[in-house]
């Protein structure tokens, strides 16, 4: 049975069962819209895509050359009857034993069953002749009527975000819009009288604001729609008013830092002040501390990520991704882990799961090797910057040594 978060008050909880409960959160879904298809790309289909047409819609040609009406017994010199494009069918039956010049994606003329490339033929204009006729082989070079695509078949299930690839299959299929979720409405704020914004002088033992714009980056990334309410002092009202703000307008609230029981510590305050606490400790490193819980009378979802510019972007790789969904209305997913042989030692502690920065390669026997990006600290950026994964290292394991399978989770990465 799965436990709402608020049954869980502080207990320690271990990352798998800190997901679980944070998608008790979403009680309440974005909803759906129809758009253009020109304008889906990165949106997450809301309902699936089913095909109206066979995909190819009819068995076509592969290749350049001439389409055979293969005899009973088999010949090298072949008489043509006429020509077949791409959008110019040939009309009637080849009689056996002759043939039909044909060009890439034209419909199989009736009586034929197979292609034989130009650059096997010897060209006449009435006839064409089979170089090596013994290398034909009967039904070659056909691509069969809904081989790719069946009519009625799901081609895009819900919850699929529309990359490339998909936008061009949806195209293929005839639709001109799509059902998609709604972008989820993400605010996000920083805390704390130390957080400077870039391009401001930057005063003694202050800070420039780094999270908000990873956050930025990450919301995007998910297809968010992102509301920038920018850095809040340490004011428990300021704070507690910014939240209830946020919470009229938005599907998700998202802060970072505050919410430790340091002195200045006053997101959580707040939040216990104007809403519901739902847990706030969890045993990975890095990621301590986070809060999680409901604002106001909207019932909005809040989560507050931990200050460290690492443990921001781990934690919201583990819980925020898997909420993101739940919010647009879908299941949520667990991240994509592979397995590589580790080529450092790697340290870790038994009842936490650790996620170290790595950088993961593919030798010449297509095995993945992991070693990590040096020192671990969770305000390293750098670490970040330089990995293109993360190397896991669960609540049952202690310690990695250089020959050992561990799991990664791959970051994204442009080239």
């Amino acid at each position: 049975m799965t436990l709402s978060c608020f049954e869980l008050g502080e207990t320690m909880l271990s990352v798998s069962e800190a997901m679980t409960a944070l998608m008790t959160l979403a009680t309440r879904t974005t909803g759906c819209e129809n758009v253009p298809l020109e304008n889906a790309y990165g949106r997450r289909l809301a309902v699936d895509i089913t095909a109206p047409i066979n995909v190819p819609q009819q068995t076509n040609a592969a290749m350049d050359g001439v389409a055979l009406a293969w005899p009973d017994t088999q010949d090298t010199r072949w008489p043509v009857v006429g020509d077949a494009f791409a959008g110019q069918a040939f009309s009637g039956p080849v009689p056996a034993g002759q043939c039909v010049r044909i060009t890439t994606g034209a419909p199989l003329p009736e009586g034929t069953d197979t292609i034989v490339m130009r650059e096997q033929l010897d060209e006449q204009p009435d006839h064409v002749t089979i170089n090596a006729p013994d290398r034909i082989k009967r039904g070659q070079h056909i691509r069969q009527a809904g081989e790719d695509i069946r009519a009625g078949s799901v081609a895009l299930a819900a919850g699929n975000r529309l990359d490339a690839a998909s936008m061009g299959l949806v195209a293929s299929l005839g639709y001109a819009e799509v059902s998609v979720s709604v972008r989820p409405r993400v605010a996000i704020f920083s805390t704390g009288n130390e957080v400077t914004a870039p391009g401001a002088v930057l005063p003694p033992s202050a800070i420039y604001d780094t999270n908000r714009f990873t956050l930025t980056g990450l919301l995007t990334e998910q297809g968010a729609e992102v509301i920038d309410i920018g850095i809040l002092p340490d004011d428990p009202d300021a704070i507690q008013q910014a939240l209830e703000d946020a919470a009229q307008k938005s599907d998700l609230v998202i802060t970072s830092g505050g919410v430790s029981v340091g002195q200045a510590d006053f997101t959580r305050q707040a939040l216990q002040a104007m809403g519901q606490l739902a847990f706030w400790r969890v045993a990975l490193r890095p990621g301590r501390p986070m809060a999680c819980g409901l604002i106001g009378e909207q019932q909005t979802p809040f989560v507050g990520l931990p200050g460290n510019p690492v443990a921001v972007m781990v934690t919201f790789s583990q819980f925020v991704v898997p909420l993101l969904r739940c919010i647009e209305g879908q299941k949520p997913a667990l991240p994509a882990r592979l397995k590589a042989i580790a080529e450092t030692p790697l340290k870790s502690r038994l009842q936490r799961t650790d996620f170290l920065r790595g950088v993961y390669r593919c030798d010449e026997h297509g095995v993945l090797h992991v070693r990590a990006t040096g020192a671990q600290g969770s305000g390293i950026l750098t670490s970040m910057v330089a990995a293109n994964c993360l190397i896991e290292l669960g609540d049952e394991q202690q310690d990695a040594q250089p020959g050992e399978a561990v799991c990664i989770q791959p970051l994204a990465r442009w080239p």
